[in-house]
């Protein structure tokens, strides 16, 4: 039994937010001990480019666990090969009423509505400009505060995107949220178009600033019909987004109505996601082929979860509920898994 496997039930002692905070601080605490520390990871180089960006490995930390880049070396030092904070808010905001995080251990789910609790853009950035070389990816998470009126919010969009453009090695574009009001309404239609062509023509105006263009992605929830992906797809592509991420969490709560916690308000993650989540990107490769990769998000557990997600179209992969359940050796065996398949493509040994 691996040491997570032991330290596990502990933790499910505590609430969800606090053993939370205590997993972060002791991470924390690893990085000071430098070449001793024991969660240090060597793992195996499988490079790969997206977005015009050299990723060393495609396992990457979804955005949520750390909203505010508080703990990004100690979280680096577990092999990610590109870590995404956020999503962070231009005001800082305390999110929703507590308790707002479960976890349903049955289903080897959460259902949280956090509600982009965060301390701010200010406080990310400070964070970012004190980070050293990095060897891995680092993406930031935008979103818009809950009192911004919802017919402005592309400008809490365009506040983070200057404010973090020479920080990140590329950002997201949070529209999928479903514990923001109105957030997911940015998804469709004459608002998804007003916001994206917004974007895209700040973007310009600061790559000639920058001297460089900072890659956006698009986070998506797993609750869309067909005709909505084949808008958005068509939308994504006019405006020159860089990826897709597939998929927020979901608002379908039917495999999990009869578990304890089952029907508490808010996005369901972890593995009653993973269907509906690897179908979202499936459709989107068959209808984009290689013209915008997509990052999948949602349901990985095990590394055959991950190799599902590539199968299906992904050309990078993030975890999330899968860490809260298996630990970071998730990370080792996933990868471990990837390289082997690297090597013997049909499987065979």
């Amino acid at each position: 039994m691996d040491s997570y496997a032991l330290l596990r039930p502990l933790l499910f002692r505590l609430d969800p937010e606090t053993a939370h905070r205590w997993t972060l601080a002791a991470l924390d605490l690893t990085v000071k001990l430098g070449p001793f520390n024991p969660f240090k990871k060597h793992l195996p180089k499988l490079e790969t480019e997206v977005m015009g960006l050299r990723f060393p490995n495609p396992v990457g930390l979804a955005a949520g666990l750390d909203k505010n880049g508080d703990h990004i070396e100690g979280l680096a030092g577990l092999g990610f090969g590109f870590i995404e904070v956020g999503t962070v808010t231009p005001r800082p905001q305390p999110g929703n009423s507590k308790p707002r995080l479960f976890r349903l251990p049955e289903a080897e789910a959460l259902i949280n509505r956090m509600g982009f609790n965060n301390k701010g853009l200010a406080h990310l950035a400070g964070n970012l400009e004190r980070l050293g070389k990095r060897g891995y990816i680092l993406g930031v998470n935008l979103g818009k505060n809950k009192d911004t009126p919802q017919e402005k919010a592309v400008e809490d969009y365009l506040v983070g995107l200057e404010k973090v453009y020479p920080l990140a090695d590329y950002v997201t574009l949070n529209i999928s949220s479903p514990n923001t009001p109105g957030l997911r309404d940015l998804q469709h239609g004459k608002a998804l178009d007003s916001l994206l062509s917004r974007l895209d023509e700040t973007r310009e105006s600061l790559a000639q600033t920058h001297g460089r263009r900072l890659p956006i992605a698009v986070k998506i929830a797993p609750d869309l019909s067909p005709a909505q992906l084949e808008e958005q797809a068509q939308t994504f592509l006019r405006h020159h987004m860089d990826a897709v991420i597939a998929t927020n969490t979901t608002l379908d709560h039917s495999a999990v109505q009869n578990l304890p916690h089952g029907l508490e308000t808010g996005g369901l993650s972890g593995r009653p996601v993973f269907d509906q989540s690897t179908s979202v990107v499936r459709r989107l490769h068959n209808r984009l082929g290689n013209r915008l990769p997509i990052i999948a998000c949602g349901g990985i557990l095990t590394p055959e979860d991950a190799i599902a997600k590539f199968e299906a179209g992904a050309r990078l992969v993030q975890l999330y509920t899968g860490l809260i359940y298996h630990g970071s050796g998730l990370i080792d065996l996933t990868l471990d898994r990837l390289k082997k398949r690297q090597m013997h493509p049909t499987g065979e040994p």
